[in-house]
């Protein structure tokens, strides 16, 4: 069975059990369930409040025990190390697989990352999204020209976008489908984006937080 906790729009965890014989590295068996809670609840407080996790990265983690994995992508190379050592201070935390992908260093993708953020958060259905309020009209004009990767807008984003290779993925909450689609159609008319995967989730059509399946966002 595999049991799946949502904790935020932004990080998702999965327990996985472990193999025929294998114990937790911490102690003697696994971990119980309010031991995972809190290890889960500590590690997501720690690489939400990373000042270089931001709406351009997009980080999820599951357990082994007391070993952590953790996956998805970084929008600068800092970011991977910074998660894996701040987890590695979680208590609790026995080892770490730290499965993050770095994004190239692309200039098109900076324009690209820039522009679908302009799109998204400066439209106005989706405005009320951004922890900034309103439309980003704080950008200068040289500023998005410059491209926001290396100076990310601040504050907790629920819509994530991670742009590799001139591909843009969607991930988040929002609160329903119409704000999902605009969002996509949004992405889709960004000037050298070559294809959008809309993974947003909808957050009145979440299920129970405990799922036979793991739950991606």
């Amino acid at each position: 069975m595999l049991l799946s906790l949502v904790l935020s729009s932004s990080l998702v965890l999965a327990q996985n059990p472990a193999p025929p014989g294998e114990k937790g590295a911490a102690k003697g068996d696994q971990p119980s369930q309010q031991t995972v809670l809190r290890m889960a609840k500590d590690i997501q407080k720690e690489i939400l409040t990373l000042p270089n996790y931001s709406v351009f990265d997009w980080i999820t983690f599951s357990f082994n025990g007391y070993n952590v994995t953790l996956n998805g992508y970084a929008s600068r190379p800092v970011l991977k190390d910074s998660a894996e050592r701040v987890v590695k201070n979680v208590e609790g935390v026995a080892a770490i697989d730290n499965r993050i992908e770095v994004l190239p260093l692309s200039p098109n993708d900076n324009r690209v990352r820039t522009q679908a953020y302009v799109r998204i958060y400066g439209n106005s259905q989706l405005s009320r999204y951004n922890p900034n309020r309103g439309t980003p009209i704080y950008l200068s004009p040289a500023r998005i020209a410059m491209g926001l990767t290396q100076d990310p807008p601040v504050g907790n984003h629920p819509i994530h976008i991670v742009v590799q290779n001139g591909n843009i993925t969607l991930f988040g909450t929002v609160l329903n489908e119409g704000d999902k689609s605009i969002a996509g159609m949004q992405a889709n008319q960004v000037p050298g984006a070559f294809a959008v995967q809309n993974n947003l989730q909808v957050e009145m059509s979440q299920k129970p937080q405990y799922s036979n399946n793991p739950t991606e966002r």
